[in-house]
């Protein structure tokens, strides 16, 4: 196949979340089922466009792949340059199973201003996608900070309580303000290196001292998005007042964009001040483990208690990361890839409940395997599969990162282990108060397990759940060659 061909598919897959977007616009507001007809059918077709990017990727090369690059700034090497690894495949495949799955639960969820609704979906998916691909620090900066717009949208218009104004503004302030600091570290590596091409300067080194204040000003964007303690009160907030598939789309694909770019650009780019800040790191994931642990076991509101759960998560993939090792790096992505998948699903699950009952809190539902067994089967399942239960897609992630921080510290792989203690915990309790105890029919009169439209949102996650805990290789055979590359350029291991 012609390299034009090529370019014409990444083209294609870019433009395409866009174009479907001015094509929802045309279709006048009241035809409803027009409307998501044409969503779903264009959300599919842009999930088969990432699947052939997967089938033509070549994974035995260490090089950038898909190339396309538009010059726009050539006085100060500015250029919108698009390029796809490993890393980027992998996230723009969730991406767009994952909007996929959204607008198919939105099917019945969303009963007003439906078309707005489907429209920033989009939206987010095209920038989504362009985030994962762009090459260019500048152009990294704009979308990744434009990701706030639709956003925002979602939680504050098709929230479901009355704080839901409040969670959107929070969200968007946290944000604003850690970015300030993003982007004058991004005007200083253009002034010392007069280019913000990613792969230009991923082979310049700057001081360490340099390092260090660039590294803590990317901290301080990156980590509002993981979150990291204390950046996190936007978290639950905007997880309790989303929409169902807002909070999917938070939790499987948002804050997997401060994972992304620790790996993309903290440590490749400042591999100095990674090692100098990594005590840093596994400090405060220390504390967001323990904080997170014993927030979850206290909650009320399952949908806050898997935004808690979240949390003790992404504290794991950071140490994983600023371990800097292959397993606890190949760990790492390999987590943040089945948490998306596992996240989602139970925040699907939750919604299905809420869709029905319009409540979260727990003290309402009891022994729901007795009339939802189905239901009870999936919730159950992906709430073993959240504390990494062998067989599931994250058991194989969070062993290669204890592995990793067991080659650092015995009390840095003691603190960590003990997340594993309270994911059983915390996952066993919510399942087993939410589909045992006595029956409360004064609550729930209408007894119903999952209809086939809930079955179709939530299989494709369930198949993927269970495919990579029974193939693990398959994931880590396509991360091999990305993060040994990764790792040379640490010059932290001799290849």
């Amino acid at each position: 196949m012609s390299p034009l061909i090529f370019k014409f598919i990444i083209f294609f897959v870019l433009i395409l979340p866009f174009l479907t977007s001015f094509i929802l616009v045309l279709v006048p507001f009241y035809m409803h089922i027009v409307l998501r007809f044409v969503a779903l059918g264009f959300a599919s077709l842009s999930l088969r466009s990432s699947i052939f990017l997967l089938i033509r990727f070549d994974f035995s090369s260490i090089y950038f792949q898909y190339i396309l690059n538009f010059e726009w700034l050539l006085w100060i090497n500015l250029s919108f340059t698009i390029a796809i690894d490993a890393l980027s495949l992998i996230f723009i495949l969730l991406t767009a199973l994952l909007i996929f799955t959204a607008i198919l639960h939105s099917w019945y969820s969303v009963v007003y201003y439906v078309k707005e609704y489907l429209i920033c979906f989009f939206i987010l998916e095209g920038i989504l996608f362009c985030v994962f691909c762009i090459s260019d620090l500048l152009f990294f900066y704009a979308l990744f900070e434009a990701v706030l717009i639709p956003t925002f949208l979602i939680i504050g218009i098709w929230g479901s309580k009355l704080r839901k104004l409040y969670a959107a503004y929070l969200f968007f302030m946290y944000t604003v303000a850690g970015s300030v600091l993003c982007f004058i570290a991004i005007l200083i590596l253009l002034l010392q290196m007069a280019s913000t091409n990613y792969q230009l300067i991923c082979f310049i080194t700057l001081a360490e001292h340099k390092q260090i204040i660039i590294w803590l000003a990317f901290f301080a964007s990156f980590a509002v998005k993981v979150p990291r303690r204390p950046f996190h009160c936007w978290l639950l907030e905007a997880h309790s007042e989303a929409p169902t598939a807002g909070s999917v789309r938070l939790a499987g694909i948002l804050l997997k964009l401060g994972g992304y770019a620790f790996l993309r650009f903290s440590v490749i780019l400042l591999p100095e001040a990674s090692i100098y800040w990594s005590p840093f790191i596994y400090i405060l994931s220390i504390i967001a483990i323990l904080y997170g642990s014993l927030n979850t076991l206290r909650q009320i509101d399952i949908k806050k208690a898997i935004a808690y759960s979240s949390i003790v998560h992404r504290a794991f993939v950071t140490n994983g990361i600023f371990s800097l090792t292959y397993q606890g790096i190949e760990g790492a992505i390999l987590l943040r890839l089945t948490h998306g998948l596992i996240s989602s699903a139970l925040f699907y699950r939750i919604g299905f409940l809420y869709d029905r009952f319009k409540t979260r809190f727990l003290k309402y539902y009891s022994n729901i395997v007795s009339y939802r067994p189905l239901y009870s089967i999936f919730f159950r399942f992906f709430s073993f599969a959240n504390l990494g239960f062998p067989g599931t897609a994250s058991f194989v992630a969070e062993l290669l990162i204890l592995v990793s921080l067991s080659q650092i510290s015995f009390f840095l792989l003691l603190f960590s282990a003990v997340s594993l203690f309270f994911s059983a915990a915390y996952s066993i309790w919510i399942a087993s108060r939410l589909c045992f105890t006595c029956n409360k029919i004064n609550y729930f009169k209408a007894y119903q397990d999952i209809t086939k439209h809930e079955f179709a949102v939530i299989l494709p996650l369930f198949s993927f759940v269970l495919y990579f805990g029974f193939q693990p290789l398959v994931l880590s055979n396509l991360l091999k060659n990305y993060t040994l590359v990764l790792l040379d350029c640490l010059q932290i291991i001799n290849l």
